[in-house]
């Protein structure tokens, strides 16, 4: 894997972090490939029970498209009429949200600085935000005459609703720390010197917990968005029923009768 991406796993938890600080994280296509390759490897390993996404330095999380790679690109599709760097929203960042959000795992991203364009699609495709307060959102696409990718128009008008969406994919601007977690967009507001530690002490909290639980309360929510109450009933049903014939509810219940603290297998 590239090093513009560093991946690690311990004690259940996989660490992503975006590792081109000089470049404020920016995606070029090496990063795009790792990241995706460590997304898709975070998502499908059984071993791991939740995953941390995070960024190396102090100013940016992740501000999207790497423009200077990008022009580039545009002018060799120009001369060839091939069209391929606009591929890269199916070849790399659908496959990168569609392995977070659909991890049957918590997701938690650290959001140490600016979050713009995909990297702002990126925070909002986990499942929990830690922000910063010196980071900074702003959905950037029509900034330079685009449209959403990564997600951000099934993502953002879920965490905000859809008139607050379509007023910052129309007008973008920086949404700042403060106001991002009054919207919602932030979980939880630290200060940047208390950032990595906190992030990395939520993410492994989850993963100590009931991973098939936090599985089907992701699969619920998102179910219950786009269907009827009828059908989300009947789908809390059948995850409940999922849910209930785990090792770890049975050893929830045994504790809690115990009064001790439950110690979960994630199965």
């Amino acid at each position: 894997m590239a090093d513009t991406v560093l991946y690690e796993v311990s004690d259940g938890l996989a660490t992503i972090t975006l590792n081109r600080p000089e470049a404020m994280n920016a995606m070029n296509t090496e990063t795009k490939v790792a990241f995706r390759d460590a997304a898709q490897a975070a998502a499908s390993d059984d071993a791991v029970r939740a995953i941390l996404l995070t960024a190396a330095g102090d100013r940016a999380f992740c501000v999207g498209q790497d423009l200077k790679e990008h022009i580039g690109l545009l002018a060799a599709d120009k001369q060839s009429g091939s069209g391929r760097t606009m591929s890269t929203v199916r070849e790399h960042y659908n496959p990168i949200v569609r392995a977070l959000t659909g991890a049957a795992k918590p997701v938690v991203a650290g959001v140490n600085g600016v979050a713009a364009g995909a990297g702002f699609g990126f925070a909002l495709a986990a499942d929990y935000r830690v922000v910063a307060d010196t980071a900074a959102f702003n959905t950037s696409f029509a900034g330079v005459a685009l449209t959403a990718d990564s997600g951000v128009s099934w993502t953002l008008p879920r965490v905000i609703g859809p008139s607050r969406a379509a007023d910052l994919l129309l007008f973008p601007r920086s949404i700042s720390a403060q106001e991002a977690y009054e919207l919602g967009i932030a979980n939880r507001l630290v200060p940047v010197g208390e950032l990595h530690a906190e992030a990395e002490k939520v993410a492994r909290a989850l993963a100590s917990g009931p991973t098939l639980a936090y599985a089907a309360l992701k699969e619920s929510l998102a179910f219950g968005l786009t269907h009827s109450l009828d059908e989300t009933l009947e789908k809390e049903d059948e995850l409940q029923a999922r849910a209930g014939a785990s090792e770890d509810h049975t050893i929830a219940v045994q504790a809690f009768v115990n009064k001790e603290k439950p110690k979960y297998l994630g199965r």
